[in-house]
Protein backbone atom coordinates (compact mmCIF):
# COMPACT_ATOMS: atom_id res chain seq x y z
CA UNK A 1 0.00 0.00 0.00
CA UNK A 2 1.49 3.43 -0.95
CA UNK A 3 2.17 6.10 1.50
CA UNK A 4 -0.30 8.51 -0.14
CA UNK A 5 -3.15 6.00 0.20
CA UNK A 6 -2.29 4.83 3.73
CA UNK A 7 -2.21 8.96 4.60
CA UNK A 8 -6.07 9.38 3.12
CA UNK A 9 -6.88 6.33 5.22
CA UNK A 10 -5.68 8.12 8.82
CA UNK A 11 -7.07 11.27 7.36
CA UNK A 12 -10.74 9.61 7.00
CA UNK A 13 -10.33 7.57 10.26
CA UNK A 14 -9.34 10.85 11.93
CA UNK A 15 -12.14 12.69 11.09
CA UNK A 16 -14.52 9.31 11.57
CA UNK A 17 -13.44 9.75 15.44
CA UNK A 18 -13.66 13.29 15.50
CA UNK A 19 -13.18 14.69 19.17
CA UNK A 20 -14.32 11.31 20.56
CA UNK A 21 -11.31 9.92 22.92
CA UNK A 22 -13.38 7.30 24.30
CA UNK A 23 -13.11 4.07 21.95
CA UNK A 24 -13.97 0.50 22.18
CA UNK A 25 -11.73 -2.16 20.11
CA UNK A 26 -13.92 -5.39 19.29
CA UNK A 27 -13.31 -8.61 17.29
CA UNK A 28 -16.76 -9.10 15.27
CA UNK A 29 -15.30 -10.97 12.58
CA UNK A 30 -17.13 -14.54 13.29
CA UNK A 31 -20.26 -12.92 14.05
CA UNK A 32 -22.42 -13.48 10.81
CA UNK A 33 -23.71 -10.09 8.38
CA UNK A 34 -27.53 -10.81 9.87
CA UNK A 35 -26.76 -9.78 13.25
CA UNK A 36 -23.89 -7.69 12.57
CA UNK A 37 -26.51 -5.57 10.75
CA UNK A 38 -28.72 -5.76 13.73
CA UNK A 39 -26.06 -4.40 16.29
CA UNK A 40 -24.78 -1.72 13.70
CA UNK A 41 -28.39 -0.51 13.52
CA UNK A 42 -29.65 -0.92 17.27
CA UNK A 43 -26.12 0.84 18.23
CA UNK A 44 -26.72 3.80 15.71
CA UNK A 45 -30.37 4.34 17.39
CA UNK A 46 -28.05 5.32 20.51
CA UNK A 47 -25.41 7.62 18.59
CA UNK A 48 -22.36 4.90 18.97
CA UNK A 49 -20.39 4.21 15.58
CA UNK A 50 -18.87 1.63 14.57
CA UNK A 51 -16.14 1.70 12.46
CA UNK A 52 -13.65 -1.26 10.94
CA UNK A 53 -10.09 -0.66 10.78
CA UNK A 54 -6.58 -2.00 9.32
CA UNK A 55 -4.67 -2.36 12.46
CA UNK A 56 -1.23 -0.51 11.87
CA UNK A 57 -3.19 2.69 9.99
CA UNK A 58 -5.56 2.89 12.95
CA UNK A 59 -2.38 2.34 15.23
CA UNK A 60 -0.55 5.32 13.31
CA UNK A 61 -3.49 7.60 12.89
CA UNK A 62 -4.70 7.63 16.75
CA UNK A 63 -1.49 7.92 18.34
CA UNK A 64 -1.04 11.32 16.62
CA UNK A 65 -4.87 12.62 17.96
CA UNK A 66 -4.30 11.25 21.61
CA UNK A 67 -5.63 7.94 21.43
CA UNK A 68 -2.67 6.44 21.70
CA UNK A 69 -3.70 3.96 24.72
CA UNK A 70 -5.98 2.09 21.94
CA UNK A 71 -2.30 0.69 20.44
CA UNK A 72 -2.35 -2.67 22.48
CA UNK A 73 -6.15 -3.45 22.02
CA UNK A 74 -5.77 -3.38 18.31
CA UNK A 75 -4.77 -6.83 17.72
CA UNK A 76 -6.68 -9.32 15.27
CA UNK A 77 -9.64 -8.23 12.74
CA UNK A 78 -10.83 -4.87 15.00
CA UNK A 79 -13.96 -3.12 15.01
CA UNK A 80 -13.87 0.32 16.98
CA UNK A 81 -16.91 1.49 18.75
CA UNK A 82 -17.46 5.05 19.71
CA UNK A 83 -19.78 7.71 20.31
CA UNK A 84 -22.95 7.65 22.31
CA UNK A 85 -23.28 9.21 26.00
CA UNK A 86 -20.01 8.41 27.82
CA UNK A 87 -17.80 5.53 28.28
CA UNK A 88 -19.82 3.96 31.00
CA UNK A 89 -22.89 3.63 28.21
CA UNK A 90 -20.93 2.56 25.53
CA UNK A 91 -19.37 -0.29 27.39
CA UNK A 92 -22.38 -1.38 28.62
CA UNK A 93 -23.88 -1.67 25.20
CA UNK A 94 -21.02 -3.40 24.03
CA UNK A 95 -20.84 -5.59 26.99
CA UNK A 96 -24.28 -6.64 26.89
CA UNK A 97 -24.24 -7.68 22.74
CA UNK A 98 -21.37 -9.70 23.91
CA UNK A 99 -23.23 -11.75 26.25
CA UNK A 100 -26.44 -11.59 23.49
CA UNK A 101 -23.25 -13.01 20.96
CA UNK A 102 -20.88 -15.39 22.00
CA UNK A 103 -19.05 -14.59 18.22
CA UNK A 104 -18.61 -10.55 19.64
CA UNK A 105 -14.98 -10.61 21.69
CA UNK A 106 -13.85 -7.53 23.42
CA UNK A 107 -9.98 -6.56 23.31
CA UNK A 108 -9.99 -3.66 24.60
CA UNK A 109 -10.44 0.10 24.58
CA UNK A 110 -8.99 3.15 25.36
CA UNK A 111 -9.87 6.84 27.38
CA UNK A 112 -7.22 8.99 25.49
CA UNK A 113 -3.69 7.51 26.36
CA UNK A 114 -4.83 5.21 28.60
CA UNK A 115 -5.36 1.43 27.78
CA UNK A 116 -8.30 -0.42 28.67
CA UNK A 117 -8.52 -4.10 28.90
CA UNK A 118 -11.10 -6.44 28.45
CA UNK A 119 -11.78 -6.89 31.65
CA UNK A 120 -11.31 -3.13 32.34
CA UNK A 121 -14.17 -2.28 29.79
CA UNK A 122 -16.43 -5.14 31.66
CA UNK A 123 -15.60 -3.36 35.15
CA UNK A 124 -16.34 -0.22 33.72
CA UNK A 125 -20.00 -1.36 31.86
CA UNK A 126 -20.96 -2.06 35.67
CA UNK A 127 -20.21 1.29 37.35
CA UNK A 128 -22.22 4.07 37.37
CA UNK A 129 -22.79 6.82 34.72
CA UNK A 130 -22.13 10.40 33.99
CA UNK A 131 -25.93 11.31 34.87
CA UNK A 132 -25.84 9.05 38.20
CA UNK A 133 -22.82 10.22 39.69
CA UNK A 134 -24.03 13.51 38.72
CA UNK A 135 -27.34 12.87 40.92
CA UNK A 136 -25.08 11.21 43.61
CA UNK A 137 -23.20 14.33 43.63
CA UNK A 138 -26.35 16.76 43.89
CA UNK A 139 -27.54 14.73 46.91
CA UNK A 140 -24.04 15.11 48.45
CA UNK A 141 -23.83 18.69 48.12
CA UNK A 142 -27.64 19.15 49.60
CA UNK A 143 -27.32 16.60 52.37
CA UNK A 144 -25.79 19.28 54.72
CA UNK A 145 -28.12 21.87 54.07
CA UNK A 146 -31.04 19.41 54.80
CA UNK A 147 -29.40 17.94 57.75
CA UNK A 148 -29.03 21.68 59.03
CA UNK A 149 -32.65 22.78 58.12
CA UNK A 150 -33.48 20.13 60.10
CA UNK A 151 -31.54 20.39 62.84
CA UNK A 152 -32.93 24.07 63.57
CA UNK A 153 -36.34 23.19 62.76
CA UNK A 154 -36.79 20.31 64.61
CA UNK A 155 -36.22 21.97 68.19
CA UNK A 156 -38.39 24.99 66.99
CA UNK A 157 -41.50 23.23 66.06
CA UNK A 158 -41.07 21.26 69.58
CA UNK A 159 -40.66 24.68 71.68
CA UNK A 160 -43.88 25.99 69.43
CA UNK A 161 -46.08 23.13 70.03
CA UNK A 162 -45.43 23.36 73.83
CA UNK A 163 -46.04 27.41 73.74
CA UNK A 164 -49.53 26.63 72.41
CA UNK A 165 -50.34 23.79 74.64
CA UNK A 166 -49.69 26.01 77.56
CA UNK A 167 -51.74 28.89 75.72
CA UNK A 168 -54.43 26.62 75.24
CA UNK A 169 -54.66 25.19 78.60
CA UNK A 170 -54.25 29.42 79.95
CA UNK A 171 -57.17 29.90 77.79
CA UNK A 172 -59.74 26.89 78.64
CA UNK A 173 -58.62 27.76 82.19
CA UNK A 174 -59.26 31.50 82.31
CA UNK A 175 -62.96 32.65 83.26
CA UNK A 176 -65.33 33.48 80.53
CA UNK A 177 -65.89 37.59 80.48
Amino acid sequence: MSKIVKSMMMNELRQSVGDCREVLVVDMSKLDGVNSNKLRLALAKKKIHALGVKNAVARKAFSDIGLGGLGPALKGPSTLFFGGEDIVALSREITEWAKKYKDIQISGGAIGETSLSSKDVETLSKSPGRKELLGQLAAQILSPGSNLAAALLGPGSKVASCLKTISDKEEADAPAA
